[in-house]
């Protein structure tokens, strides 16, 4: 009796949303039956779920890669899809992959479209044309979907995907081709005002990501997920364009929704200005610098003072003097020094003074300011000062919206493992009692925390 034809199958779709659509149990149905009718015995299958066999190479396939490596072993006799294209859409790649196959024993068959042989030039010839067009229909795909997508933010409608912080998708009766009720952008404003917080803080206070983190966390504000915020999602909130009302799609940009304003234009810009001063690749001129790269340090001005002739950043020099006291005891004294490295290294760049003591610049810079306070403190309350504090209250206010809804919801949670108590002692409840005590305990003392953040905000 002839031994059957050991079959491997390979199951591909682009897209989570053809998963959902059953595209994968359809592939696998037809490849069976097909195998079935000819006399095939299907020995493996495989399955790739989005995964684009346009944009992603053959090498970072691990299906593609498995099937060359069990080819290289004589485990499998042919190579059976639902159509070619789901081996892949690249013609500067695909055709190539199904002649390896071929070369090393192995048939490619396809359920709609049978072998693909290479016996003559005709066939060598088919085999590019069939993955030429199907590089083409993905490109075409591409540029309609981009097209759309870059139509539908012009409209000022949300694209999809995920909702940045601030926003929020609400139902306003628009119908769509579908004749399903769509989402549209909102603001958030709880949410909004955090951001807001976000950009005056790192504009006008100086803290950055991480300190913003510290600040924010401090005061019991979570994001939407109720974790803590991270410097990470910080810096993506202040980069995102978003929040000046301008919607993006790739390249394109919209005008200015006023409905989706969080932040002015001015706002934003002046944040990645900052951001990118405060970056360690800043190519400009040193002395046009007006931010500092840094707010900790030794001395007041460290990594923030630069030479007064050659423009560079000057460093500090942490040396120390050590003294012998008479009785034998030692002393040693920190001495700090900014130091111009080019007139130290290169002397011809900089006919400048080499060595700065860092106490005597400090002590001046210090005097000078305590004497700018002096005179701001003497000034009349303004519009501008007035327009500050009534945007801090609202800030405020918003705080302690949050942090009291923090603390209802920490409080049901409360109830609930004071209610697990009795199923402890009843033996129904999933909880041990050791683990249901380190809860409430945690859970206690994060409601007293926010309650405390509460008053303490009150109070300002």
């Amino acid at each position: 009796m002839e031994q059957k034809k050991r079959v491997f199958c390979l199951y591909r779709v682009s897209t989570i949303g053809q998963v959902e659509k059953g595209d994968i149990p359809m592939q696998k149905q037809s490849c069976r039956e097909f195998a079935e009718r000819m006399g095939w015995e299907i020995v493996k299958e495989y399955s790739e779920k989005g995964v684009s066999g346009f944009k992603i190479a053959t090498k970072d396939r691990d299906a593609i890669q498995e099937l060359q490596r069990e080819a290289t072993l004589g485990n499998f006799d042919i190579l059976l899809v639902f159509m070619f294209d789901r081996i892949g859409r690249r013609d500067d790649e695909t055709p190539f992959v199904v002649e390896w196959f071929v070369r090393n024993g192995v048939s490619v068959w396809s359920v709609n479209e049978g072998e693909q042989r290479f016996d003559s030039h005709v066939d060598k010839l088919m085999n590019y044309l069939r993955y030429w067009q199907a590089s083409g229909e993905s490109i075409k795909t591409s540029i309609r979907t981009k097209t759309r997508l870059a139509q539908i933010i012009q409209e000022g409608r949300f694209r999809g995907g995920f909702v940045p912080f601030g926003y929020r998708l609400e139902k306003c009766g628009r119908i769509n081709k579908k004749n399903k009720e769509v989402y549209e952008l909102k603001v958030n404003d709880q949410e909004a005002a955090v951001v807001r917080t976000m950009f005056d803080k790192y504009i006008n206070e100086g803290l950055g990501a991480l300190r913003l983190c510290g600040y924010l966390n401090g005061r019991g504000l979570k994001t939407r997920k109720g974790n803590d915020f991270t410097n990470t999602s910080i810096q993506t909130i202040l980069k995102n364009i978003i929040y000046t009302g301008i919607l993006r799609s790739g390249e394109t940009k919209t005008e200015i929704f006023p409905e989706l304003q969080i932040v002015s234009v001015e706002v934003f810009e002046r944040a990645q200005e900052i951001m990118k001063q405060r970056s360690r690749n800043y190519g400009c001129d040193t002395r046009a610098q007006s931010v500092p790269v840094s707010t900790k340090g030794k001395s007041l001005l460290t990594v923030n003072i630069f030479c007064g002739q050659c423009g560079s950043r000057l460093t500090l020099n942490d040396s120390r003097k050590t003294y012998r006291k008479s009785d034998g005891s030692v002393t040693v004294t920190p001495r700090l020094r900014y130091v111009c490295y080019n007139k130290v290294r290169h002397p011809n760049k900089c006919d400048g003074q080499a060595t700065h003591l860092a106490k005597k610049i400090d002590d001046l810079v210090q005097h000078t300011l305590l004497l700018v306070f002096d005179r701001i403190k003497e000034l009349p309350r303004t519009d501008i000062i007035q327009s500050r504090l009534d945007e801090m209250l609202i800030q405020t206010k918003t705080i302690i919206i949050m942090l009291t809804s923090s603390v209802a919801k920490l409080e049901r949670d409360l109830a609930d493992y004071k209610n697990e108590v009795l199923k402890i002692i009843r033996g129904e409840s999933a909880f041990t009692a050791p683990l249901l005590n380190e809860l409430m305990i945690k859970t206690e003392a994060q409601i007293k925390e926010s309650k405390e953040e509460i008053a303490r905000q009150e109070e300002h």
